[in-house]
């Protein structure tokens, strides 16, 4: 069949076969992406773009844009019994403008954005562009090959969260400031990170989104990295850059609901085909958002898809994903009335735990040392377990109480402190019920919950020693880390979607400080195993006296995997020096402080050990002890010599 210019032919059967059919309406297709959307492709000699679609119950489907004057009779899709509707396009390429026009059964018409786009307009504008995401040259073919071992779970990872719309802005004449591009980004963000000592950056959802105050949670583009930083090829630019300088990076990933923007997947072909219809399944009434059906084995394929599409394409290293808890329970911030149980009579989401059971099983199948993490906020059972023992399969687990226990802990002034004591204890009593990361992330520092440095408590001086102690308490401990920006240099500010970080505080000694320390503690973690070989067996921690209430002085041990390799650590949350502090050791000899948090340089008073020496005294069921000064709001961490 001939075409006129900008005409639709239909697609040849070999480009959607009846595999990819069956996969896709099984739930199965683990790349529906490399089929579905928008694909530059040669077909009997003519360039073009091919264009797929689901959209089952649509009386009719066509292509428009620019190209045909968003004429509806132009570009007729065409259908299949599989539901997919396609066309191929003589003549149209790279970055040309599309949407798909809708005729429902009820002769309704809308313009939708392309589930499946590989790339979006810049909002408002909410129109789905054709991209080659074939076309760039990886450099980190070192950092893929070895990924499994950079992202082990005995090995080091300390992730630095950012926002990339308001890490740093530039000053512009025409806004006053504007969005660091993906490519400043890699130039900016990455000496930072490095600078730091993190491991891994993790960015929130940078799929395409239309209202920034959702910071990229009510997702619009699944399969489009946002266009306000720039294009695809940006983006893996940034993404390629971090790994030659050996910086992993996570992905904030949004499966758990999506936003009813008219041009988005809400009532996509006159129909709640990605969602439920009844409300009491298909919509979260506290976000204005709709709940995906993960029982439509299509939406499986799309969601699945997904996940696997940022790893394949852009080579992420790991996705966290958010708001597991609201996926896992049917009655999630619902009312009685409000939600319909499961077969079985319960509030399991089944549909939803299959899911995720089977994206894990996929990711870690397709691509060894990728990790997933859920951001999970109650007691579910085995999160970060094998689905093989009946687990959901993450690699890691957001540790929420912990987080909320420590925070409400340091928030009490130190006088009351002997009173909440097991706060900071309890924690212990089920940390390697799984492989947790212990998270300080932007929910914690917006929505008026204030800074990271507001929520200590004293002047200004006990703040940031404070935050110092917490955090050397924070590295410490058993699980791996994550800081979200401007928590590392205290910034006063709660955080602000449309500002940059508080930048200029850097120029006063207290901010300088707390950031000199967090490099200094990122370059103790990654270079002591003892911190992180052993996160999740009770073989790597052991407290040496977890009930000086009175005192309010935590110490506990850290040991790596060679059993002579250990280190000390002991917090003090009062701001009283204590001199001759006794605890008890494993090992006899010289000991040395590898950190403390009261040094000058970080504007601490300056209080230290000279001389660190064990005396043949048993304490604490140990047969040797030290006899410490401890510093006022403050950690120390020493190491056999």
């Amino acid at each position: 069949m001939k075409a006129n210019h900008y005409n639709g032919i239909i697609a040849p059967e070999s480009w959607l076969g009846d595999l990819d059919k069956y996969l896709f309406g099984e739930g199965t297709h683990e790349r529906s992406y490399e089929k579905l959307g928008a694909h530059l492709v040669t077909f009997e000699g003519q360039e073009g773009v091919v264009f797929s679609v689901w959209a089952p119950n649509a009386q009719q489907v066509s292509i428009v844009g620019d190209f045909n004057e968003w004429n509806n009779e132009a570009c007729p899709m065409h259908p299949s019994n599989s539901g997919i509707w396609t066309i191929f396009i003589p003549g149209l390429g790279e970055h040309t403008v599309y949407k798909y026009r809708i005729t429902t059964q009820n002769n309704e018409q809308f313009d939708k954005s392309d589930p499946y786009g590989f790339a979006m307009e810049l909002r408002p504008n909410t129109g789905s562009v054709v991209a080659n995401l074939n076309n760039y040259q990886w450099q980190d073919k070192d950092w893929v090959n070895n990924r499994s071992q950079r992202q082990s779970l005995d090995g080091p990872i300390s992730i630095y969260e950012v926002h990339i719309g308001s890490w740093q802005r530039e000053p512009d004449e025409k806004w006053g400031s504007r969005y660091l591009t993906y490519r400043e980004l890699a130039d900016k963000l990455i000496p930072y990170v490095l600078e730091m000592g993190y491991t891994h950056i993790e960015l929130l959802p940078i799929a395409e989104y239309p209202f920034d105050a959702s910071w990229g949670y009510q997702v619009l583009g699944f399969f489009a990295p946002t266009s306000r930083y720039g294009t695809p090829q940006d983006f893996m630019y940034f993404i390629d850059q971090c790994h030659q300088h050996n910086i992993g990076v996570i992905l904030d990933w949004v499966p758990a609901h999506f936003p009813k923007d008219g041009s988005g997947l809400n009532y996509f072909d006159g129909t709640h085909l990605y969602a439920h219809e009844d409300p009491r399944q298909g919509e979260h009434q506290d976000w204005g958002t709709m709940i995906f059906n993960y029982g439509r084995n299509e939406v499986r394929s799309f969601l699945i898809s997904n996940a696997l599409f940022w790893i394949d394409k852009y080579h992420i290293d790991g996705l966290r994903v958010d708001a597991v808890a609201s996926m896992l329970y049917l009655d999630y911030s619902r009312e009685e009335g409000q939600w319909l149980p499961n077969k079985y009579g319960g509030r399991e989401n089944l549909d939803a735990i299959s899911f995720l059971q089977k994206t894990n099983e996929v990711l870690h199948g397709v691509y060894p040392g990728v990790l997933t993490i859920a951001e999970e906020s109650t007691s579910w059972p085995m999160v970060s377990r094998p689905t093989w023992l009946g687990g959901l399969g993450f690699s890691l687990k957001w540790n929420m109480g912990w987080m909320h226990d420590t925070l409400n802990y340091m928030t009490h002034d130190p006088i009351h402190r002997r009173f909440h004591h097991n706060e900071m204890t309890f924690g212990m009593i089920y940390a390697f019920q799984e492989n947790f990361t212990l998270p300080i992330s932007h929910d914690e520092v917006v929505h008026g919950k204030g800074s990271l440095i507001n929520k200590m408590s004293g002047d200004e001086w006990q703040k940031f020693a404070n935050l110092r102690a917490y955090l050397g308490f924070m590295w410490g401990y058993s699980g791996k880390k994550l800081l979200f920006m401007g928590c590392e240099f205290g910034q006063w500010q709660e955080w602000n979607h449309d500002k940059g970080l508080e930048w200029e505080a850097l120029t006063t000694k207290f901010h300088k400080g707390a950031q000199r320390y967090v490099a200094d503690l990122n370059k103790v973690y990654k270079n002591e195993p003892a911190l992180y070989e052993n996160d999740y067996e009770w073989s790597g921690f052991s407290w040496i006296n977890a009930n000086d209430s009175d005192n309010s002085v935590f110490s506990f041990i850290r040991k790596a995997k060679k059993t002579d390799d250990f280190l000390v650590i002991i917090c003090n949350f009062t701001p009283v020096v204590r001199e001759k502090y006794c605890i008890g050791v494993p090992q006899s000899g010289r000991y040395r402080k590898i950190i403390n948090s009261d040094l000058t340089v970080y504007q601490g008073s300056g209080v230290c050990n000279s001389e660190l020496h064990t005396v043949s005294e048993r304490s604490y069921g140990m047969e040797h002890s030290l006899m410490l000064t401890l510093p006022p709001l403050a950690t120390l961490i020493v190491k056999p010599v």
